[in-house]
Parts: structure tokens; sequence; C-alpha cells
């Protein structure tokens, strides 16, 4: 499956743009959700190609959001790929285990984002 939209799940509105900014450059369509909640919404919605979900959020987590994503039959083919700052392989192995196919540890540069998403 080609990737082509991407949604961004992240609190931060400086990490959304810096990774949307990558993603756009590279040909990639975008979208942002602000929370977990927000996220599980859109996947189901619009079916974006790809998720990059944070970690990190009020109310529901990025792990838990990626467990809800992974679990539904709905959504469960979109690859998530964690993009947080908790960088501890225990975070690494924990984030995998809720069903997500890689993750990436910020600050992000763009030739790993692009070698990940490729390598889907």
């Amino acid at each position: 499956m080609a990737i082509k939209n991407v949604l961004i799940v992240d609190d931060s509105a400086t990490d959304s743009h810096i990774l949307g900014e990558m993603l756009k450059k590279n040909g990639y369509t975008v979208t942002t959700a602000i929370s977990g909640e927000e996220g599980i919404a859109k996947a189901k919605k619009d079916k974006p190609d790809l998720i990059l979900m944070d970690i990190v959020m009020p109310g529901m987590s990025g792990f838990e959001a990626t467990r809800a994503i992974s679990k539904d039959p709905m959504t469960s083919a979109i690859p998530v790929i964690v993009c947080s700052t908790k960088g501890q392989e225990t975070d690494k192995a924990w984030g995998l285990r809720q069903g997500a196919k890689d993750y990436i540890v910020k600050p992000i540069g763009e030739k790993v984002l692009m070698e990940k998403i490729r390598a889907l």
C-alpha cells in the first residue's frame, strides 16, 4: 500500500508543524489531531495511510490510543509510528506491544522519518 495521507497525533503545535512540513515537502497529505481521543476518531473517519503518534498527551496517552487503533477492526490495518521524547528501551518495547510498527525518539530528523515510512 502506498502511503499518501498521514495523520499526526500530537498535542504540541510545534512538533505537529515540524513533522507536517517534513511530510508535505516529501509529497504527503497531512491531517492533525491534538489528543488520543481525536486521533482515534479521525483514524476511523478519514482512514489515513499512516499515523504518527505522540505518547505524552492530556487525557488518553498515545500508548492507549495506539492500542485502541491497532485492536479495532476499522483501523487495525493503519500502521502507527510512535514519535515521542520518551526514549527508554522500555517505552519502545511497550509502544511496539501496543501495536505500533516503529518507534522514533524526538527530535526527529527528516531523513530518519522518510526511511521509517518507506520501510513500512
